[in-house]
């Protein structure tokens, strides 16, 4: 630990209820619980549908990352009781995280309205997949179809006549956790100086249009950049990806040809590209991209990736290995800067995790504790907001507030 370091302590101060489901809405909520915050999770008695998303896999990873630091309450939500619950649990929070939309928020007792009279320092934090205006606003999302389809991002990548392709669980989620964290703490300063909580809001669609806003940007200006593709392909030398002999890829990312373009051709041994009269200058380059691509994946496909990557660092190519996810976890850069992090775990499936984006000088975040089991924590919570031992009886025996625990 750095000198001076206080680990997991910034928000140890703030109760937070995360009421939402899967991951957006919960990833917010784990990195407040990174920095200290008390965050409760509600989930329903049989758990969290995000528990399921494992597969036949006898490791719950899902739930081990999104869900560290964390006290799980198992509530029926659909029983009075469940609610009067859930309500007891708002009063003195500081932070509310949901992510229903229309009849559901009425339904479990969540609307902005009913928790904003129980509570009028609440920050209510509401995570949706379209936004709550329009003919979509009760649409169900996923980061799949509200951020990664429905953003035209899906449609931006392919190749053409390629259909489609699905992209990878979790991405668009969690970027828009980011967003709603940044969404809470602009609400968190608010009340600061105003004394008052507040809603706060974001969706999975309007972060997948921010991430792709470039290129939408380009469309309102008049040049399709998705449509360009289609028609022409993706033929930019300096931006290709290129083989190398044994089976590994690289992506140059040269923006910046003027400097670098002669310093690719000594990288690869090839400096009479300089002189090649289809390169001769940027204009005849680009014009005869598709022989220099040829070209040079000529080269790179001879060398092992080892070998291409000393070249291209002795002359200070912009480049990056397509890494290996296998590789990504045992990457001594992302160890060196926190991005991946020892657990000290004693579960041999949860020796390192990821960690949140976040860093705040002088401030570390809290080890990262196993992710709890369904209603872990209910008998606990609840005795911590007032609730008597035959009560929390009653409400289990009637199913209305599970638990993991023998009692």
């Amino acid at each position: 630990m750095a000198a001076g370091l206080v680990m997991g302590k910034l928000f140890d101060d703030l109760k937070v209820v995360d009421a939402a489901s899967f991951l957006a809405g919960p990833g917010a909520a784990t990195v407040l619980g990174d920095y200290g915050a008390d965050v409760i999770k509600i989930e329903a008695l049989q758990g969290d549908g995000y528990r399921t998303l494992k597969g036949s896999h006898p490791i719950d990873y899902n739930w081990q990352l999104t869900s560290r630091n964390k006290r799980s309450v198992a509530l029926n939500l659909d029983e009075a009781d469940g609610r009067g619950v859930l309500h007891r649990l708002v009063q003195d929070a500081d932070v509310v995280v949901v992510n229903y939309v229309g009849s559901q928020l009425a339904r479990f007792g969540l609307e902005y309205e009913t928790l904003k009279a129980l509570n009028h320092r609440l920050v209510y934090a509401h995570l949706t997949g379209f936004g709550t205006k329009g003919p979509g606003a009760s649409k169900r999302g996923f980061d799949s179809t509200a951020w990664w389809a429905r953003s035209g991002m899906m449609e931006m990548v392919r190749e053409p006549g390629q259909q489609p392709l699905m992209g990878i669980p979790g991405f668009g989620d969690h970027s828009s956790a980011m967003a709603l964290f940044g969404a809470i703490m602009m609400g968190l300063y608010r009340r600061e100086r105003t004394g008052e909580g507040g809603y706060v809001a974001t969706s999975l669609a309007a972060n997948g249009v921010w991430a792709n806003g470039m290129s939408l940007q380009g469309v309102i200006a008049g040049f399709d950049l998705a449509e360009k593709r289609q028609q022409k392909g993706w033929l930019n030398p300096f931006s290709s990806v290129y083989p190398t002999s044994d089976g590994r890829h690289v992506l140059l990312t040269i923006i910046n040809p003027d400097r670098e373009w002669p310093l690719l051709c000594a990288a690869l041994g090839h400096n009479e590209w300089l002189d090649d009269p289809r390169f001769a200058t940027l204009r005849d380059l680009f014009h005869n991209r598709a022989d220099l691509i040829s070209a040079v994946a000529s080269v790179t496909g001879q060398l092992t990736l080892d070998d291409l990557c000393v070249r291209l660092d002795q002359a200070r190519v912009t480049y990056e290995v397509v890494r290996r996810m296998s590789e990504v976890v045992q990457d001594e850069q992302l160890f060196a800067n926190d991005v991946l992090v020892h657990t000290g775990s004693d579960d041999p499936s949860y020796p390192v995790t990821i960690a949140n984006p976040v860093t705040v000088a002088g401030e570390g975040k809290r080890s990262s504790g196993p992710a709890p089991a369904v209603g872990a924590h209910s008998v606990e919570v609840l005795k911590e907001h007032g609730f008597s031992g035959d009560q929390i009886d009653d409400l289990i025996g009637r199913g209305v507030v599970g638990t993991s625990l023998d009692r």
